[in-house]
């Protein structure tokens, strides 16, 4: 999925980056337990194998008034409300993870 923002800024989000991503508390409670961040991907257990699984894709995608959008993915998640805030302060480009770095230091 890609934004243009009105600031000019351009993002780019791969569907299984917004899967991980997920927003929804069921997914934001997981990511905490494993520690990870938004849009990061589950890490296996170790000496585990890693099943197949299906790329993320959404089935649909609607807008949820004008602050937000909802995905109904191909795993039959459809919980989660991807605010516009959201994703402008997960965005994956090289540019704003330099930002985020930076002043996390």
């Amino acid at each position: 999925m890609d934004i243009e923002w009105k600031d000019g800024h351009a993002s780019h989000y791969p569907f299984t980056f917004l899967r991980d991503a997920c927003p929804c508390a069921l997914c934001d409670e997981e990511r905490s337990k494993s520690d990870r961040e938004p849009g990061e991907a589950p890490k296996l257990a170790p000496a585990s194998l890693p099943m197949f699984k299906a790329a993320p894709k959404p089935l649909s995608a609607e807008g949820v008034g004008k602050y937000a959008i909802r995905f109904n993915w191909n795993d039959g998640h459809e919980l989660g409300i991807y605010s516009w805030a959201f994703l402008r302060e997960v965005c994956p480009c090289e540019e704003c993870k330099a930002g985020k770095s930076a002043s996390s230091k």
